[in-house]
């Protein structure tokens, strides 16, 4: 990784007043972490603290011999050059592209005009060494627009009436453009961003495409396919299901030893392909969702006590892992993950699905004495369900209100701060408010007696 920071002066306006006007109010420094295929925006106060792990780290930075630093630098220098000063670029990764000399990226753009509107900009490099570039694509984020996978190693954006494929270099970047267009598409929604109004600052960027023709052609290519491809076969369910659990098996053994940063889609399909002896093409839908959900679980386990870890299915299958951490006892709280290692963990499960209509409330006086019996114990506990996300952080949540005899804004600020991923269903939230009350009612009884004795 290595680190970027940018002095931006307003050079776009108007009229000269406008620019002496704009001038002092516009001009910013904006810092980015740069990383093989993506250029991210570090929000304010996370680029020191990046600063410090880095200069703590010598050999984080990409080596300068490359010469790959130099160019992502003066990439990233000219799609700059290309915004309004009030945009910002928040997240830039690079295409694959049929042409061998030239270089794409698509970028996601915002305004200070209005946190919630975001646009998407495809760039055009000549040739890698290019110190300028063109835009080729624009692409407004509505309250309608969709993501999906294309089950060919990219992903489709559908945005009005328009459809766009865009395929990037790695796993690794594909996962990053994923999170950062997840969060537009929300902010969209939340603004009732409809096609037609608001958003017009995009049209200062479609009036300024200039790649050529070639370029337009790459953009656009696949426009009217589907984006969402069945698999299909020919084979029985049972045959599918078992064929699947190989595949995940050997993906998560790829995933776990091969470098993401590298790693492109293409390649873990003709390793599978290798490694199984079967085609892997009826599985390219079904292959690439489970890269996304390994790429998602594979964070480390969230440390939320001293003997409290909070995580996700990949953290309960990691022996090593559960080993350095302490581990003794695991809490399942889901309905379809197996317990790995049942020789060599205390195990407790709590057989539920993910829905608001589940009853996790009934079973949190177990899980707390099953988490407090591994503390007495000297050892940790890992608490996890499919991503760490819902069950298992509601159950965490829960246990840190009766053990620290918090209430639930405090308690979930509290493992929020550890794991800002948690988002408890609905369902789960109102039993937590339950929680809480029934929890507060019984302090009140203790202390009432207290204080008659």
């Amino acid at each position: 990784m290595a680190l970027l920071t940018l002095h931006r002066i307003p050079s776009i306006s108007t009229t000269p007043d406008e620019g002496l006007q704009r001038r002092g109010r516009l001009q910013k420094r904006e810092s980015f972490a740069l990383v093989k295929g993506a250029v991210l925006l570090l929000e304010d106060g996370k680029s020191g603290s990046l600063h410090q792990e880095m200069s703590r780290t010598p050999t984080s930075p990409v080596k300068q011999s490359s010469g790959a630093p130099d160019m992502r630098h003066t990439h990233l220098r000219a799609m700059i050059e290309h915004l309004r000063p009030e945009d910002t670029v928040k997240l830039a990764v690079q295409l694959d592209s049929v042409s061998s000399v030239r270089v794409r990226y698509l970028i996601v753009v915002s305004t200070l005009a209005n946190k919630h509107e975001s646009i998407l900009l495809g760039m055009d490099f000549p040739n890698s060494d290019s110190d300028h570039c063109t835009i080729g694509l624009v692409l407004p984020i509505w309250s309608n627009t969709q993501v999906y996978l294309d089950g060919d190693g990219g992903f489709s954006v559908s945005s009005a009436k328009e459809t766009r494929i865009f395929k990037p270099v790695s796993m690794q970047t594909m996962w990053s453009v994923l999170q950062v267009l997840h969060g537009c598409c929300e902010r969209a929604i939340k603004a009732a961003l409809i096609p037609g109004s608001g958003l017009e600052w995009a049209r200062h960027y479609h009036r300024h495409i200039e790649s050529d023709r070639n370029c337009l052609n790459e953009w656009e290519v696949m426009n009217d396919l589907e984006s969402i491809r069945k698999d299909s076969d020919g084979q029985s369910s049972a045959e599918r299901v078992s064929s699947e659990i190989l595949i995940k098996e050997h993906l998560r053994d790829i995933m776990r030893t091969e470098d993401l940063d590298n790693l492109t889609s293409k390649m873990v399909h003709a390793t599978l392909e290798t490694r199984i002896g079967f085609d892997m093409r009826p599985y390219k839908e079904y292959i690439d969702n489970e890269i996304l959900v390994t790429m998602a679980q594979m964070d480390k386990p969230s440390k939320i006590f001293d003997y409290l870890y909070l995580g996700s299915e990949w953290n309960a299958a990691n022996f090593e892992e559960l080993q350095k951490n302490n581990v003794g006892y695991i809490l399942n709280v889901t309905r379809e993950i197996d317990n790995f290692f049942p020789e060599s963990f205390n195990y407790m499960n709590i057989r539920v699905y993910d829905v608001e209509a589940t009853d996790l409330l009934s079973h949190w006086p177990a899980t707390f004495n099953f988490i407090n019996t591994a503390r007495k114990s000297g050892q940790a506990v890992l608490v996890h369900c499919k991503m760490g996300v819902s069950r298992s952080a509601s159950t965490v949540i829960a246990y840190a209100m009766k053990q620290q005899h918090w209430t639930l804004d405090v308690a979930l600020t509290y493992v929020r701060d550890r794991r800002s991923i948690i988002k408890p269903n609905e369902g789960f939230m109102k039993q937590l408010q339950t929680y809480s009350g029934i929890l507060s009612a019984r302090l009140g009884l203790v202390l009432f007696f207290s204080c008659s004795l």
